[in-house]
């Protein structure tokens, strides 16, 4: 009897495409076609690996990597026998990796060895020290005396059929982790059925076939990458050229010479790509359909797109890691006016809603936090019931943070975020997490951060900091302080010196005001490309 697709597992959804469709082409990899029969093989072989190597289903395996095949391989090889994949951003450095490796438990590793000559083995192999449950690392280059994934990917596969069915669609399959108001990361908890729910959503919506072809270039870390891009192609059984970092020439390269029908970027994406002296001379004409995440496109950048790329249906994509990644996209016949000024409408059997203060709906029209309700909605935050609890309530609706209104036919504006978080070129920043750090310094006091507009970003990182003492930290001193620290992108990019920060009566600074509270010069760091 067929699985109903509510009931899919990843593992049951890439058995059924390399049975039904084996000798379509999955994935594009440097001009290198790879079936969809091929990455089963390719998947079987790390989970048999895995399984003789003593992991076991629950099992937590992390991987760090660019966007490559054997990310692919490492995701479906390990959720296929019921083990969890926790996705780590491979810019991560040692405080936030030490705490996401020991948060989720995780037992095995995967990472390169070397990343923008960053030494990630040495931090990998004394992480393996400090953390009692993470036993091995496994390197995806070459780490002499190392443990290889090449050695784990080409295993000799054993019969899985017993553990692959055991796995259940409401079985934990990624761990996300996500940062909110208290700056300390979530693991958002992404299940089979939450993930495949919104994969085959945005794919039905956009009507893809197997004649279809993404550009493979938002991170895999993030649902932009793995559900977005790989698993809604998987359940339309079309195929995704890799590009394993992004750059404007790489990707109007890909789309000149890649055969793509869909292109999905964040603006500043878009921003980037058309300013960019090739892209004059693109034929973009096989491009039937683009897709915009993260923010709005605001109605000048459309324009550009649009003389760009006329023929194409143009699209806006909202989702979060706790929707496993898209939930509202714009109608394919939505006017270019609708595009620019609403994030779209439902998709699926999604159900929204906005609310107010009281927890209540409220009326069309009327300003409240979105809510979301249905199988995209992750099963909570990994291990922390109270966060759990505190986002999704007993009916199952998920607070998003974000203040929003909803038109009387479903088309949803975005009014802004009630979190602090920022979106700087595609990647959620959360300022808290950077303060934590800014305040480590021994000569910080205070610090408080916001996203102020960018023309290429969209939004950059501005931090107010009270020094401690007489004599401020230069901001290149405080900018190699935190980069030892952060990921690239989460330091910040301007700073401004203060005596005080403006405060509320109970001590909480009042970031709302500060452009206008705090004078002082903004002084910007490096290049915001």
């Amino acid at each position: 009897m067929r699985t109903e697709p509510r009931d899919e597992t990843l593992g049951a959804l890439l058995a059924r495409a390399a049975d039904e469709d084996g000798t379509r082409v999955y994935l594009v990899e440097d001009g290198k076609a790879i079936t969809f029969a091929e990455m089963k093989r390719r998947a079987d072989a790390v989970s048999s690996s895995l399984l003789r190597r003593g992991y076991v289903p629950g099992d937590r395996v992390a991987i760090a990597g660019t966007n490559r095949s054997a990310w692919v391989e490492a995701l479906l090889g390990v959720t296929q026998v019921g083990m969890v994949l926790v996705t780590l951003n491979v810019r991560y450095r040692r405080e936030e990796l030490a705490y996401m490796l020991g948060r989720s438990g995780a037992v095995a590793a995967i990472t390169p060895s070397v990343h923008q000559g960053f030494d990630l083995a040495s931090l990998y192999l004394d992480l393996t020290h400090e953390l009692p449950a993470l036993r091995e690392v496994f390197f995806l280059d070459d780490a002499p005396g190392a443990l290889s994934f090449a050695d784990l990917a080409t295993g000799d596969e054993t019969d899985l059929a017993g553990v692959t069915t055991a796995v259940k669609a409401e079985d934990p399959a990624l761990i996300l982790f996500t940062s909110g108001t208290t700056g300390l990361p979530k693991g958002a908890t992404i299940t089979h059925r939450s993930i495949i729910a919104s994969g085959r959503a945005q794919a039905e919506h956009f009507g893809m076939l197997p004649e279809d072809r993404m550009c493979g270039h938002m991170p895999f870390n993030h649902v932009g990458g793995v559900t977005c891009t790989l698993v809604a192609s998987l359940t339309a059984r079309s195929s995704v050229a890799l590009l394993e970092n992004f750059t404007p020439r790489g990707a109007i390269d890909l789309i000149a010479g890649g055969g793509l029908t869909v292109f999905s970027g964040v603006p500043t994406m878009f921003v980037l790509m058309l300013a960019d002296p090739s892209f004059a001379a693109l034929d973009a004409s096989a491009i039937r359909l683009l897709v915009a995440g993260g923010a709005n496109v605001e109605p000048s950048l459309l324009a550009k797109i649009r003389g760009a790329f006329p023929e194409a249906n143009i699209c806006n994509l909202y989702g979060l890691s706790e929707t496993s990644g898209a939930c509202i996209i714009s109608p394919l016949d939505d006017s270019d006016t609708e595009v620019a000024s609403t994030l779209g409408t439902a998709i699926g059997n999604f159900e929204l809603r906005a609310v107010g203060p009281n927890g209540a709906p409220v009326e069309a029209d009327r300003d409240g936090e979105l809510q979301v309700k249905g199988d995209c909605v992750v099963a909570g935050y990994w291990e922390d019931p109270a966060a759990s609890s505190a986002a999704i309530d007993a009916d199952g609706w998920l607070s998003t943070g974000d203040i929003v209104s909803i038109a009387a036919d479903g088309h949803v504006t975005l009014r802004g975020r009630r979190k602090e978080m920022f979106i700087q070129g595609g990647y959620n920043v959360y300022p808290v997490e950077v303060e934590n750090v800014l305040t480590s310094h021994p000569g910080v006091a205070m610090a408080a951060g916001i996203g102020v507009p960018d023309p290429v970003l969209g939004e950059v990182g501005r931090y107010y900091v009270v020094p401690r003492g007489e004599t401020a930290p230069s901001p290149d001193e405080l900018d190699a302080f935190c980069r030892e620290r952060l990921a690239d992108y989460k330091v910040p990019r301007e700073y401004v010196f203060a005596k005080a920060l403006p405060l509320t009566p109970v001590g909480k600074i009042q970031k709302a005001i500060l452009t206008t509270a705090v004078p002082g010069e903004v002084r910007k760091m490096g290049t915001t490309h």
